[in-house]
């Protein structure tokens, strides 16, 4: 029988998306300090969800869009948390596997920003420390033959990011799948979210190591990527503009600037692109964790609604604002009509926006102003 591929044989039809966001990746149980400290000094912990994809499916849940994550875990006690918590925040959950023979990744870390450079310290002069125990594990076992099209293609925008590039040989083969263009596919988001410690691997051949996630992105249709991420896993520097001419392909490229805001590059129909900064909220941050993932969250929310590019940065760095004042990596994200009221204020009144603890939900605070300061230019 002829591939339904072949010359002149009719093309695959995907189904009509069932829901507006499939997030695809691998979530693990996480451990964080109940103390600050190193991993070596700390007595106790508490126990949490981490994993990019499904916070940015938590993420767009709570902003009101449909989403499902598909993954794989074990059938042990750690993937049973995974799935109830992530199925709590309105996330479906249906589409992810569960592996008898591979347990749930697990991993620990201390309060600070995960470094994008090997041994980076922090502000205060120690070292970001992140241990993952996910080598083997069931979402590891991912690949092209166990994630059906069907399901990768089920939604109106598919996100990924590098980091399940990282897992395995299996995961980068279906990460090459599902960023090679075809016809059908839907509208292809991807977050670098570079890991080094995920790529210091000796055994890792050339071919494999950070710079295939360069060749994924330029398969993708909206990518996501830190300044601070291109130069240490791509040696690229100038800026928002030289990422932009190492990655021409996407017709939407966010670059995130750090505390300075984000840099979107929309190519318009005439293949031109419109260039278009927003500048990042003053937050009094709780802890520096999420806030990529609740970024992401934002602008894809954004881009579901058919917003102007402007105002999907803007709900991209609330977002991002709402995680950085609570103590996980989730948070309830502010309601729609807030957060669209400040994403419309003009640039001088949202220069003056201050965040703190509770802003996002000002009803539970019991003040709107309490939460939201704003102060004189």
């Amino acid at each position: 029988m002829p591939s339904p591929h072949a010359q002149g044989a009719s093309p695959i039809v995907p189904p009509a998306p069932s829901v507006d966001v499939v997030c695809l990746g691998e979530s693990m149980v996480t451990f964080v300090p109940s103390h600050p400290g190193r991993l070596a000094e700390v007595p106790a912990w508490a126990r949490g969800i981490g994993g990019a994809e499904s916070n940015v499916a938590c993420g767009l849940a709570g902003a009101g869009h449909s989403v499902r994550w598909i993954s794989r875990a074990g059938t042990d006690g750690f993937g049973d948390h995974l799935l109830t918590e992530i199925a709590a925040a309105g996330v479906d959950v249906s589409g992810v596997q569960r592996d008898p023979r591979r347990p749930t990744g697990i991993y620990f870390r201390t309060a600070g920003e995960r470094a994008v450079e090997s041994g980076a310290p922090e502000e205060d002069g120690e070292l970001a420390e992140v241990v993952y125990y996910r080598a083997g594990s069931a979402a590891a076992a991912m690949s092209p033959a166990l994630m059906p099209r069907e399901q990768t293609w089920s939604g109106r925008i598919l996100h990924l990011t590098g980091i399940t590039a990282a897992l395995s040989a299996d995961c980068l083969a279906l990460m090459r799948e599902l960023t090679t263009r075809a016809p059908g596919r839907p509208l292809v988001s991807f977050d670098l979210n570079y890991r080094v410690s995920l790529w210091e691997d000796p055994e890792r051949s050339p071919d494999e190591g950070p710079s295939v996630l360069l060749d994924l992105a330029r398969g993708c249709d909206l990518v996501f990527v830190g300044e601070d991420e291109a130069e240490a896993a791509w040696g690229i520097r100038g800026g928002a503009a030289a990422i932009r001419g190492a990655l021409p392909e996407p017709d939407v490229l966010v670059v995130k600037q750090g505390a300075a805001g984000a840099t979107a590059y929309a190519r318009g129909a005439d293949g031109a692109d419109t260039v278009t900064f927003a500048p990042a909220l003053r937050v009094d941050v709780v802890a520096p964790v999420g806030a990529g993932d609740a970024f992401a969250a934002g602008f894809l929310s954004g881009t579901l609604r058919g917003l102007p590019v402007a105002q999907r940065l803007r709900h991209g760095h609330l977002m991002a604002a709402a995680v950085l004042t609570v103590p996980g990596d989730l948070c309830i994200p502010p309601s729609r009509a807030y957060a669209d009221r400040l994403v419309t204020l003009d640039d001088a009144e949202w220069g003056t926006l201050r965040f703190g603890p509770g802003w996002a939900n000002p009803a539970q605070s019991g003040s709107d102003t309490a939460v939201v300061e704003v102060t004189d230019p």
